[in-house]
């Protein structure tokens, strides 16, 4: 089972809440909630490891995601102005291996509620 930590304070922004939303939909594994909430042309690069350009891929991609199970999802810090955001945390895998992200999000608009881009910047943590 999932256990989430989610430290930051998200209350006070819808963009940040709905950051928080996204972010406990990618650890749970919600494809749907994902999917319905990037545009048509969204891109996801994943410093140093892979590029995803397009809704099509963006779904194949999280499929092939499915087979890292998150044991513990913790979301340190959540900001968010305009059209960006970022979000920064730790995945604790079933594996055993622990994962530092970050994330930096670029919205559609203003609204906070559409995702167009994200870059992630993954560290694997070594003990």
């Amino acid at each position: 089972m999932l256990k989430l930590i989610i430290e930051a304070d998200c209350g006070n922004s819808p963009e940040k809440v709905f950051l928080k939303e996204f972010n406990i939909a990618f650890a749970k594994g919600d494809s749907s909630f994902i999917i319905d909430n990037v545009s048509e042309d969204i891109t996801w690069n994943f410093i140093g490891n892979m590029l995803i350009q397009g809704k099509d891929e963006l779904a194949k991609a999280f499929e092939d995601m499915k087979n890292d199970i998150i044991e513990e999802f913790t979301i340190n810090s959540i900001i968010a102005d305009g059209t960006e955001g970022a979000v920064n945390g730790l995945l604790k895998m079933e594996d055993g291996r622990i994962i530092a992200f970050c994330d930096i999000y670029k919205f559609c608009s203003a609204k906070g509620s559409c995702i167009k881009s994200i870059t992630s910047y993954v560290i694997e943590i070594k003990e």
